[in-house]
């Protein structure tokens, strides 16, 4: 279950390693969210992270975390 503090590190937290090092969990394409899904999301706190950008992104909903970016990122 995630928590309201969540979908603001989901558009200020980092992608801490891989091809998207160091870009915004909210910003990672569909397409490697999908490829993670496959493969088995980190049963952590990344991981929940990594599973809700991809609920948000297929349903269309990115718009609703955009505005809690950081201004300083």
């Amino acid at each position: 279950m995630f928590e309201k503090e969540h979908l603001v590190k989901l558009a200020n937290l980092k992608m801490p390693f891989g091809k998207y090092q160091g870009r915004a969990i909210i910003d990672l394409p569909e397409p490697y969210l999908l490829w993670f899904a496959k493969k088995g999301f980190p049963e952590n706190e990344l991981g929940l992270l990594l599973n809700l950008a991809l609920e948000i992104k297929v349903n269309g909903q990115e718009g609703l975390i955009r505005p809690l970016k950081s201004t300083s990122n």
